[in-house]
């Protein structure tokens, strides 16, 4: 009997092929974590690491003994040549330029990227000016919701950050009809941590301008409404700000109850869409915290409902870096190619 469940364990932990794993971009915030990601993977052997077009080589020391070669420029046959998926941890034009012919090479590709996640073409001139047309076959990565469409797409448009704590939180309610929408606007309250904003540093995130101050950006006019807008079907008011952290996202969500429903509905909406969805934690009226979901793929939503107003709060927490970022595009990859949804994230 012994004999028998050490084999059974060895046969449910391998593998009968591993699959090569590029990553582009692995010198920013999200390659190196793509990577830490991926070498505990037990399906993955990551086969190239490259940072951005024309980078020099460099060695890159947060990746010690997990990648010790040289991450060398981008170098698209080199990447094509040794991978059999690609993740593009590059800015928006470059993903774009390099996505699909890594596609019409028969690699799939999870772009980490905002450059083909909205749909309407209006809409990606305007955000994303650099994107091709989007081919039809681009599956929006936000892996509790199209989970199913994932299996089979060989281009992924992982979700943006805040996008992702908003969406998560929000839908349910609005496809089980519970918030009332034409009596009041839906407010997102989003704050990040600094590390949201990439490793190339600005006058905004140097450290003695964020360092204890927080601030606000991006106000009527920041592209990540548009993806929220795009999932939503409904218009929100999005106000992303600053936080003088280094990862991390708490949005503060508002909205209206449709009469009639209470928290109870609230809590049976979440939980229904969320009884399979091993990253989503519902905490309820216990309002989760940023140290919470640091350094983990979780997603955190509580909630407090005002039963006189009809007013209701939801409170969504992510870690930017991985549930926003290279966690939620490695959720994305296992369900891809058939792995059980939490390796490497666990």
């Amino acid at each position: 009997m012994v004999y028998r469940f050490v084999f059974l364990s060895i046969g449910m932990n391998s593998y009968a092929s591993t699959v090569r794993v590029g990553v582009a971009g692995a010198t920013g915030y999200t390659g190196v974590e793509l990577i830490r990601l991926l070498s505990r993977h037990p399906g993955v052997r990551v086969s190239a690491a490259m940072g951005a077009p024309g980078a020099a080589p460099r060695q890159v020391p947060a990746l010690k003994r997990l990648w010790d070669e040289p991450v060398n420029g981008l170098d698209i046959d080199a990447l094509a040549d040794a991978s059999d998926a690609v993740f593009l941890a590059l800015p928006d034009h470059a993903a774009a330029a390099i996505a699909l012919p890594l596609v019409a090479r028969g690699k799939r590709v999870f772009d980490l990227s905002g450059a083909f996640r909205l749909r309407d073409a209006e809409q990606r001139r305007r955000w994303y000016p650099k994107t091709p047309d989007a081919p039809p076959s681009v599956v929006y990565g936000l892996t509790e919701r199209y989970r199913e469409s994932l299996r089979d797409s060989n281009l992924v448009a992982c979700a943006g950050c805040y996008p992702t704590a908003a969406i998560l939180a929000l839908q349910p309610l609005l496809q089980a009809s519970l918030l009332d929408v034409d009596a009041a606007p839906i407010i997102i309250d989003a704050k990040s941590g600094v590390s949201g904003a990439g490793k190339t540093p600005t006058e905004r995130t140097h450290f003695s301008e964020c360092h204890d101050s927080v601030s606000a950006y991006g106000v009527f006019d920041h592209r990540h409404a548009a993806e929220i807008e795009q999932e939503l079907g409904t218009p929100v008011t999005f106000v992303p700000h600053l936080l003088p952290i280094d990862r991390g996202i708490l949005e503060t969500i508002y909205a209206r109850l449709v009469p009639g429903a209470d928290e109870a509905a609230v809590g049976a909406a979440l939980h229904a869409a969320y009884a399979d969805s091993p990253f989503v934690r519902l905490t309820g009226k216990d309002l989760p915290e940023i140290k919470h979901v640091a350094h983990t793929n979780f997603c955190d939503i509580g909630w407090r409902v005002n039963p006189a107003t009809r007013q209701i709060v939801l409170i969504s927490c992510i870690d930017n870096l991985v549930k926003g970022a290279a966690g939620q595009a490695v959720q994305n990859f296992n369900i891809a190619f058939g792995f059980d949804e939490g390796l490497g994230l666990n």
